[in-house]
């Protein structure tokens, strides 16, 4: 799980993706609007995930930093790993990326193999957001 840090208070991932350009405006709000559909607020957020060729995506970058925590980054063959958990697989992502998706895969592989989708990918009109909690167990 690389660089996050899960705890019974921040338990959750937001995962993100984009078409190379997009506004970092459209994807802050995505993911604002990701995170109320969740009905969770920033301080439950332990990371953003997307697909490593988003790493120097501009967008992606400022949601992470204007939630203030890390962004990790899978390759397509580790996104697609995530598929049977997927809510919303697309054979178009998968043509386009190689993998089935983006949001819920990378938000699914950086929470964990106990993670579960608590929010399935919604969309604006460039990007794509999903919700995953992580297994921690509360304490």
């Amino acid at each position: 799980m690389g660089d996050i840090s899960f705890d019974t208070a921040r338990r959750h991932v937001l995962g993100l993706g984009c078409e190379r350009g997009t506004p970092p405006a459209e994807v802050l709000a995505l993911a604002i609007a990701a995170l109320d559909a969740a009905g969770i607020g920033a301080a439950e957020l332990a990371a953003i995930a997307s697909i490593d060729s988003r790493r120097e995506e501009p967008a992606i970058l400022a949601v992470a930093a204007h939630l203030s925590v890390p962004a990790v980054f899978f390759d397509a063959p580790r996104l697609e790993e995530e598929t049977p958990r997927l809510a919303n697989p697309s054979a178009i992502v998968f043509a386009r990326v190689g993998c089935h998706g983006v949001a819920e895969s990378a938000a699914l592989a950086a929470a964990g193999l106990e993670a579960e989708l608590v929010l399935a990918k919604i969309k604006s009109a460039h990007a794509t957001a999903a919700v995953a909690r992580s297994g921690l167990q509360k304490a």
